[in-house]
């Protein structure tokens, strides 16, 4: 007879049991930032026999792996099933899985639907509220197919002069501009506080609406890593599933035509985002690349607020940063350090 238990990653026995479960299944490269950020792991058991395990970080499934064999099918079924009652228990209606395309068909046999895919994997959601829903709360203006609209994605960690420079180029070439915040929540501002200092930080470009990103634009860091053994491949491979979904799906509906990008000197990431943006977005949307903006002789990044932060040095960057961001860390600064005194990641981007 089956079980499901839960898996407590934080103890080191069974934490090197389920490392050597995933990597009998074939699941090998996954860093423990990664597994770090998994808010819950099952075991699918016969009596001390791993037959199964799958885990979850925010609303993402990952790391579902079973053992071969003729029940594959149905401990594949009872995990994704107790992992959907655990989220909704939890208040989360809406799921999203990451998967090889060998495994497309079993997600949609358990009611989770496409929404794009690659030759090297798919994305698929569950649940509610879904695209559909997201779509119709994205406010349309009069008209919107004859304007010119451009679009700028950023996660503003914090938002500073840097982005604003962004946005503001983009206002001045553009009749509508919509900016999106990335919504996951493993930066050391909030996605609420990355929203509100966005949207008040361009509050006076009367062209420009702010939109939370939701679930369809997905930050790098809620990414699975664990099926694509090059990490340059794991961020073309994320980068295609959200600009093809972008392409296809978000953009038509508000007539996006242009997409806007800081250029990158620094993050070998950000520019291999940039250059898979650029190779899959044209000729439905154009890609702009702006040059980031210089204070002196110093390009203005969120990382060295974020640093500045870390060492109790905000002053050093106050010229980064729009008043409004750098009141707000004057005013929680010793909640942020807290943060990052916790673990919260500060480097990237």
């Amino acid at each position: 007879m089956t079980k499901i238990r839960q898996i407590f990653l934080q103890i080191p026995s069974l934490k090197r049991k389920w490392e050597q479960f995933l990597h009998q299944q074939g699941l090998t490269s996954f860093s423990e930032a990664e597994v770090t950020n998994l808010d819950f792991t099952l075991g699918l058991y016969e009596g001390q026999k791993l037959l199964g395990t799958g885990s979850i970080s925010d609303n993402v499934l990952k790391f579902i792996a079973v053992i071969p064999g003729e029940l594959s099918a149905t401990y594949f079924n009872q995990i994704v099933s107790a992992l959907q009652s655990y989220l909704v228990q939890n208040g989360q209606t809406h799921m999203m899985v990451f998967t090889k395309p060998q495994y497309e068909a079993s997600f949609n046999y358990v009611g989770f639907k496409t929404l794009t895919k690659t030759i090297q994997g798919c994305l698929l959601e569950s649940g509610n509220p879904g695209i559909q829903q997201y779509f119709k709360n994205l406010p349309n203006v009069s008209n919107q197919n004859q304007h010119q609209v451009a679009a700028v994605v950023v996660n503003a960690n914090p938002f500073t002069m840097g982005h604003r420079y962004l946005i503001e180029k983009a206002a001045q070439e553009n009749e509508i501009v919509d900016v999106f915040v990335l919504s996951a929540n493993h930066s050391l501002f909030t996605s609420d506080e990355r929203f509100h200092l966005v949207k008040l930080g361009v509050a006076d470009f009367k062209n420009v609406r702010v939109f939370p990103g939701g679930s369809y634009l997905v930050s790098y860091a809620t990414f699975p890593a664990y099926f694509i053994v090059s990490k340059d491949n794991v961020i073309r491979y994320q980068t295609t599933l959200d600009a093809q979904l972008f392409r296809d799906q978000i953009a038509p509906v508000l007539n996006i035509k242009r997409r806007y990008l800081g250029d990158e000197p620094f993050s070998h990431t950000t520019n291999i985002y940039n250059q898979t943006l650029k190779a899959v977005l044209p000729p439905k949307i154009q890609v702009v690349i702006i040059p980031r903006l210089q204070q002196g002789n110093q390009i203005v990044t969120a990382t060295a607020v974020r640093q500045a932060i870390a060492h109790q040095e905000i002053t050093m960057v106050k010229d980064f940063l729009p008043e409004i961001t750098y009141q707000f860390i004057q005013d929680h600064q010793s909640e942020l350090l807290e943060r990052i005194g916790k673990g919260v990641n500060i480097s990237g981007n």
